[in-house]
């Protein structure tokens, strides 16, 4: 398992939860010395344009150092996703989160949607055809949904309970790449009041079982929502155990 990090998600470049002073070091903190961290380059414009239309990209660029990280944050699933098709499966460490950013909108601390990109970029490489996306952050990513809404081959589910999400990857075992937002705000210590931090290692181990059956191993994951810094690097490396574990 690689984990996909440069230091300039640690930088406070907006006043948002997801942008908080601290939250991408406790995560590291957690995770440094258990895998291997590997560094992105910044997404180029014909990468967001996958997914996005160019009156977005240009409002993203109009909001200065907010743009510059969100091109790390793109690049750094871009990266994470290049890592999963060689089958290496991969964590992208990154923020701004993505999953409500749109084609021409977004909300939600979100605003390139990286987990979109990164898999269209696949697809239009050829490398993989039929991708199912796991969402587990709290909230719905209507972002990821509108835009592969006309896609058939490409699969989101948002989670509602641990059973769905396997049910959701038994009826996609002909995919070739499998895709989680991972959010940790469903925690019982978080936003949600849910989960478990050994919720998350059981997610983990279904996400990684099924791709190691059916997709040649093939599955990355990226950060999006979780807020209680006390909790959510230890729930980031509960999912990595997971993901290790099968």
């Amino acid at each position: 398992m690689k984990v996909v990090f440069h230091e300039i998600f640690r930088g406070v470049y907006d006043y948002d939860p997801a942008a908080a002073k601290g939250r991408i070091d406790c995560i590291y903190d957690e995770l440094e010395g258990f895998f291997e961290f590997i560094e992105p380059v910044p997404a180029v414009e014909s990468d967001l344009l996958l997914v996005h239309e160019q009156s977005h990209v240009d409002y993203v660029k109009s909001k200065g150092i907010i743009y510059e990280v969100a091109l790390f944050a793109a690049g750094g699933a871009i990266l994470a996703a290049e890592s999963a098709v060689r089958g290496e499966p991969a964590f992208a460490l990154i923020r701004p989160p993505g999953h409500h950013a749109s084609r021409n909108s977004s909300w939600g601390f979100c605003w390139f949607n990286n987990i979109a990109i990164a898999v269209a970029r696949q697809r239009r490489l050829g490398t993989v055809k039929k991708v199912a996306i796991a969402d587990i952050d709290l909230h719905f990513g209507d972002g990821t949904s509108n835009i592969f809404q006309d896609t058939p081959d490409v699969s989101y589910y948002h989670l509602y309970n641990i059973d769905g999400l396997e049910q959701f990857l038994a009826i996609n075992q002909d995919c070739d790449l499998v895709a989680v937002s991972a959010g940790f705000d469903m925690h019982v210590e978080d936003w949600g009041f849910i989960l478990s931090t050994q919720d998350y290692t059981t997610i983990g181990k279904i996400v990684a079982n099924h791709a190691r059956k059916y997709c040649g191993g093939r599955f990355f994951a990226v950060l999006e929502g979780g807020y209680n810094q006390r909790v959510l690097g230890k729930n980031v490396k509960a999912l990595l155990d997971g993901f290790a574990l099968s």
